[in-house]
């Protein structure tokens, strides 16, 4: 029989002690364990609570900042009677505005007059932008009103004096008789990021004083179809009929834009609203205010948006930047050194995505102001300084002539002819003017895809210039129409590029 020593015995017994204690105590362990790391982050989580409770308080320091500077307006137009089947709002609202107010149109703007008229009431939102009465808001709030009351945040209603509105911006500046104001102070639109926190204050429904939070969506945005010069900040901000002239501001309480207008289908809010960068609200307000009119800036040069093949075709990468089709003589593009096919990819230092965009930056700086464009030539980045001229908005359109049969390419489906002097004339161009002139083309063709129109000139196929009916002809015979056809026109008196490309 084996024996083992004592000591053996009882190191053997303390080992099973231990672990029976163990297995009984290991639960509780790892219950209190759990408990020590849940209560880990409980605490945790109060930090991030009171960072939370910190935002929040942020928004609401921003809402008592801004307040007092926001009012509610009220237009209002005596209308007469209208005809006999013919609806009321056909002839009051401007159609770019019926898809905002959608099914509340008629609460917006009509109500039917005691005496068998229409009074045509308004309702919007303003902001006050300095100590002596001057509002401003949005064009269409206030469009051919004859009476206009702004309402304060204590209750206090004044008689709006209208004091300049500009319809190409959508910007309207009232005057009010009061005291004790407190105007909104402007940010820089231009540095507003996007994915920045955004706040818009107005009168949505007539519902004075409603405040609701989003984000910048993006930057930029034109092609909108509202203004004649775009170049929209996009919010998630809800905004809603009456927000119309009221201020999105910053996390710092300052107005980054004046509320305009939301894409929508049911004339609600949709999550995509449109702003007036408040760069472009002031410039105009002060002109306005100082001059009773908007003195804009004009560079003299024909411009268009981009395209894939376009882009190609000038061995561009990307579709960003503005292509310039035209050059004035003696403009101030002229004078500064830009060129046909140059891409302006940068103004003042602001990256330029779109016409519409470049447009309206020019528009937004005074006449005489020196400006750098960075353009790309021949694929190398370079900068010009230019000193804009001032805008004629005058310029009366010129009228396409009407030629006769001419020589037909059914591939593109177009069809030209010589540029004679007499249709020079009627072009309202020069008669030396070299080229030959678009007399027809077909819908649906490579030609009509491109952007061609019946009274263009082709002045140019490639990098090879068109003076006549021969050039033409050995241009496009050498031309390969499923790798595309770069092409320069002549459209009522400016130059601008197409891209034709079969399938």
């Amino acid at each position: 029989m084996m024996r083992f020593p004592k000591c053996t015995i009882a190191s053997v017994l303390v080992v099973v002690i231990a672990i029976a204690a163990s297995a009984a105590f290991a639960p509780r362990a790892v219950a209190w364990f759990n408990y020590a790391s849940e209560a880990g982050k409980a605490a945790a989580a109060r930090e991030q609570l009171d960072r939370a409770i910190d935002f929040s308080q942020a928004f609401q320091h921003v809402v008592k900042a801004v307040r007092p500077s926001v009012v509610n307006i009220n237009s209002t137009k005596r209308i007469a009677p209208a005809e006999r089947g013919q609806r009321r709002r056909d002839m009051q609202v401007p159609e770019e505005f019926r898809r905002f107010f959608g099914e509340d149109l008629d609460r917006f703007f009509e109500n039917p007059s005691p005496r068998g008229g229409i009074v045509q009431q308004g309702l919007g939102s303003g902001v006050i932008v300095s100590k002596d009465g001057y509002v401003l808001t949005n064009n269409h709030v206030i469009a051919g009103a004859d009476e206009v009351t702004v309402k304060l945040v204590d209750g206090r209603t004044f008689v709006g004096k209208t004091v300049g509105t500009d319809a190409h911006t959508e910007v309207a500046v009232l005057k009010i008789e009061a005291s004790g104001l407190i105007p909104a102070e402007f940010a820089d639109s231009d540095a507003i990021e996007v994915g920045e926190w955004v706040l818009a204050v107005g009168n949505p429904f007539g519902l004075d004083q409603t405040v609701t939070a989003g984000i910048v969506s993006a930057k930029g945005r034109s092609g909108v179809g509202i203004t004649r010069f775009e170049d929209f900040i996009q919010t998630d901000a809800a905004i809603n009929p009456g927000n119309s002239g009221g201020p999105l501001v910053n996390l710092e309480g300052k107005v980054v834009g004046i509320n305009t207008a939301i894409a929508t289908r049911t004339g609600g809010y949709m999550g995509v609203g449109f702003t007036i960068p408040s760069n472009i609200a002031k410039y105009v307000m002060d002109g306005v205010i100082k001059n009773g009119k908007v003195d804009r800036g004009w560079l003299g040069a024909a411009v268009q948006n981009m395209s894939d093949d376009l882009a190609k075709s000038f061995e561009f990468t990307g579709t960003h930047g503005v292509l310039v089709g035209d050059v004035v003589p003696g403009s101030p593009a002229a004078k500064g050194g830009l060129e046909v096919g140059d891409i302006i990819v940068k103004f003042n230092g602001k990256a330029m995505d779109s016409r519409d965009q470049l447009v309206s930056n020019i528009a937004s700086t005074s006449p005489g102001s020196k400006v750098e464009l960075e353009v790309v030539r021949s694929g190398q980045r370079r900068t010009l300084r230019v000193e804009l001229g001032r805008r004629d908005d005058e310029v009366a359109e010129r009228p396409a002539a009407a030629p006769a049969a001419a020589e037909s390419s059914s591939e593109l489906g177009m069809a030209v002819q010589p540029l004679t002097p007499e249709y020079a004339r009627q072009l309202g161009i020069a008669e030396d003017q070299q080229g030959v002139l678009v007399t027809a083309v077909e819908p649906g063709s490579v030609a009509e895809r491109g952007g061609v129109a019946r009274g263009d000139v082709v002045v140019s196929i490639g990098r090879r210039p068109i003076a006549n009916m021969d050039d033409y002809r050995q241009a496009i015979e050498k031309a390969d129409l499923k790798a595309g056809i770069r092409m320069q026109m002549r459209s009522q008196g400016a130059r601008r590029f197409v891209f034709l490309k079969g399938n």
